[in-house]
């Protein structure tokens, strides 16, 4: 859906852009992943058209993105990171003139707007916009940039400034969304590109040093070291001095590493004791770790 080649950019003498490549596949929910100051909002904005690049090439479904010129931006719905609107005006007078802005008929824009609103938990909301919080103002970000049905829907820090509950409701409707578009956002948060996404990439010196389906990165990135988690800590503390060699956790899970048959050892060991677990699994590595390798700290 979003092919970028080789992409430049440059701000006075800071090179923020140094020939990035970045692929997002139709009906993904792709994250966007970097520290502040990576470039992420440079490279929405260069896709968008609204800024000159010094280099590159962006395709959005296959048709090529001009400064300046954005037809493109009839397949792409736009969330920033702090959205704007008009205060004075309700949710359905808000989204009744993105209709008015797109030309859509009145009657098919009532409908969408209901649809909308539905989605993203503000059919009910009679108040006016500027008495909206921050994640209302979010969710009806959402919806304004959903009106036109893109097929591809960026979305700049969507979660950055909201507490966890709204983080949660943003994701969700995120998700939601996904069925109906390509969704592309950007973050620092890695808990929330583990929640939903299906596809990420990390730009660290203007340049994507990762990228992939998470579950295969995860795969690529596994160790042969297990976790283990008794019910009860009397559980965990007699295998922690039967197996000088394992090593606690959180809660009672212990971790330790499989050498072709300590895993069989502790499961006969358990088995034998009759010592109720809750889980055994295999440790995947964690998102911030792959961050930390791939920006090579």
């Amino acid at each position: 859906m979003l092919e970028i080649k080789g992409l430049y950019k440059r701000f006075g003498d800071k090179e923020v852009l140094c020939g990035l490549d970045l692929s997002v596949p139709k009906n993904s929910v792709f994250g966007f992943i970097g520290k502040n100051g990576a470039g992420k909002t440079t490279t929405m904005k260069a896709v968008l058209g609204l800024i000159k690049t010094d280099g590159g090439e962006i395709f959005v479904d296959g048709e090529a993105v001009s400064y300046g010129e954005t037809p493109t931006n009839r397949k792409i719905g736009y969330l920033p990171d702090v959205p704007e609107f008009y205060p004075f005006m309700t949710a359905r007078e808000y989204l009744a003139l993105c209709g008015d802005i797109t030309g859509t008929d009145k009657k098919e824009a009532a409908s969408r707007g209901e649809e909308l609103l539905e989605l993203v938990g503000l059919s009910s909301e009679k108040h006016r916009i500027g008495g909206y919080s921050r994640g209302m103002k979010q969710r009806l970000g959402i919806a304004q940039a959903l009106f036109s049905r893109p097929k591809l829907l960026i979305c700049d820090e969507p979660t950055s400034a909201l507490d966890p509950v709204g983080r949660k409701e943003i994701l969700d409707i995120l998700r939601a969304a996904s069925s109906q578009t390509t969704v592309l956002f950007s973050t620092h948060i890695l808990s929330d590109v583990e929640r939903i996404c299906t596809d990420v990439a990390f730009l660290d010196g203007g340049r994507v040093n990762l990228k992939g389906k998470l579950s295969e990165i995860k795969e690529r990135y596994s160790t042969d070291e297990y976790v283990l988690e008794p019910a009860s800590a009397d559980g965990a503390e007699e295998l922690l001095r039967c197996f000088g060699f394992l090593k606690p956790e959180e809660d009672n899970a212990i971790s330790f590493k499989d050498d072709g048959g300590t895993l069989f050892e502790i499961l006969g060991y358990v088995s034998r004791r009759e010592i109720p677990i809750l889980r055994v699994e295999r440790k995947e590595p964690s998102l911030e770790a792959l961050f930390m390798e791939a920006v090579g700290k």
